[in-house]
């Protein structure tokens, strides 16, 4: 995996991890038991449209790379 890869996977893992726990969150505020909530926390992963998120990671990536701005948060879910 060359260093693109890597950090094109370290984007979408950011993405993911931050989908889930934001769901996770939701849920317990809500009420909902630590089982109800992980459900809803997977569910959140498999919702993400994973092309959007890949196609905005490059975006960015190829933006940080022509322009003296450097991004530093991932691609918003």
């Amino acid at each position: 995996m060359n260093a693109d890869q890597r950090d094109l996977a370290e984007q979408v893992r950011a993405v993911v991890l931050g989908a889930a726990l934001a769901a996770y969150e939701d849920a317990g505020v809500r009420g909902l038991c630590a089982e109800g909530a992980w459900e809803i926390a997977v569910g959140a992963m498999r919702a993400l449209d994973l092309s959007r998120v890949v196609n905005q990671a490059t975006s960015q990536s190829n933006y940080s790379r022509t322009s003296s701005h450097s991004v530093t948060s991932p691609p918003e879910p």
